[in-house]
């Protein structure tokens, strides 16, 4: 990433992604209580930040497939940004951009392209 880039924190969360899910409705979708979407989030199976001020935190709603679960493959990319020192936003952030992908690291994920994404985020760590 150049100098001139924005940092992944920087990014407007609310402009990257379209819709957001709060606990209740993640928690719907995921069919699990409000405090197991916060216990997924704190394990690295999804990820969560206030996507603008004065909203409380949420989750993305792409981070969840059609079948209620975590899209495959995102708890195991959290995990390894996690690891080398990025936050929940970041993570976020990198998985919404269109930079180094053909498209979205989400929409690869989604799409059953996850290990280009996982190398692409550990070459990012390096």
């Amino acid at each position: 990433m150049s100098d001139s880039a924005p940092r992944l924190a920087d990014h407007d969360l609310a402009a990257l992604v379209d819709e957001w899910l709060d606990w209740d409705a993640a928690a719907a979708r995921l069919g699990v209580t409000p405090a197991k979407v916060r216990t997924m989030v704190r394990d690295h199976q999804l990820a969560s930040a206030v996507p603008a001020a004065g909203r409380p935190p949420m989750v993305p709603a792409l981070f969840i497939d059609d079948e209620g679960l975590p899209v495959k493959g995102l708890p195991g990319l959290l995990t390894l940004m996690h690891d080398n020192g990025f936050d929940d936003r970041e993570c976020i952030a990198w998985i919404f951009l269109d930079d180094d992908l053909p498209g979205r690291p989400i929409d690869a994920l989604r799409e059953n392209r996850g290990a280009e994404v996982k190398r692409r985020a550990q070459a990012m760590a390096l």
